[in-house]
């Protein structure tokens, strides 16, 4: 969670920003720190371009969980929650991969590690998914970040 928090920070956003207010908020820090504008100074066009790399990245993750773009997936996630079971899962500092055997993938943000220990030990793992994590945290769909890129 502190990475929404610190992308929330960078971009002057918060939980209930939308979409619209996002992109205007990209676009004018953008326009202040593009390496464009610094062609004359080498050190300040790096520094330039290390911060409008932080902010591209951070502007993608915030729409990639943005409640438009949730809603936007939910009839399939709604359906790969009801009928593919879980082929994989990874945890690595609080975020949580799981892969669905109809090939999409889902990663949950700010899941606690007693929760993964507990999936790990979990008699269905697909059940324990659906009742502690797929409803309980904050997601984005790894299929649109790979296709799209």
């Amino acid at each position: 969670m502190r990475m929404i928090e610190n992308y929330r920070k960078l971009l002057g956003a918060n939980p209930k920003t939308d979409l619209k207010e996002l992109k205007s908020a990209y676009r004018n820090l953008m326009k202040d720190c593009h390496p464009d504008k610094f062609q004359d100074n080498p050190e300040e066009k790096l520094v330039a371009e290390e911060r409008s790399k932080k902010i591209i990245a951070a502007y993608h993750f915030l729409v990639s969980i943005a409640p438009e773009t949730i809603a936007d997936g939910l009839d399939l996630y709604n359906e790969t929650l009801n009928n593919a079971n879980v082929q994989d899962f990874e945890y690595k500092n609080e975020i949580m991969k799981i892969t669905f055997s109809d090939g999409n993938v889902y990663e949950y943000f700010g899941v606690p590690k007693p929760i993964y220990v507990k999936m790990c030990n979990a008699p269905s793992i697909a059940r324990f998914a659906r009742r502690h994590v797929c409803n309980s945290f904050v997601y984005r769909s790894v299929n649109k970040l790979v296709t799209t890129a």
